[in-house]
């Protein structure tokens, strides 16, 4: 008759843990709200300067199309700094793009914008 008294306290928690809705249990899992997916978008480009010449190589592995602008900064004051017009990339393309300073070059980057 002990053993009845000694688990009497614990049937009657084991009982109310199994008639609790899912959602009031201690160790219930709450679903997270889902993350928005990050805007899959640019490509991925890297450029060489082999003196006053820059070379970039841009390639697409979304679906999206980019069109990409290369930027040269010239580091003389006088030579002139370029923009490049906008060469569009579709998706799994790659493009070369070309540039030069008549010395030697400062800075140089690629600019992306989606139409």
């Amino acid at each position: 008759m002990r053993l009845s008294r000694n688990m009497a306290p614990a049937t009657v928690a084991v009982a109310l843990l199994l008639t609790l809705p899912h959602e009031a249990s201690p160790h219930a899992r709450v679903a997270a709200p889902k993350a928005e997916q990050p805007d899959l978008f640019g490509a991925a480009c890297y450029s060489r300067v082999t003196g006053s010449r820059v070379t970039a190589y841009c390639h697409n592995p979304y679906p999206d199309v980019d069109h990409v602008r290369l930027h040269i900064e010239c580091a003389r004051w006088w030579d002139v700094d370029s923009d490049g017009a906008p060469v569009e990339v579709g998706p799994a393309q790659t493009v070369r793009l070309d540039g030069r300073c008549w010395k030697e070059v400062r800075s140089v980057w690629v600019s992306h914008q989606k139409r």
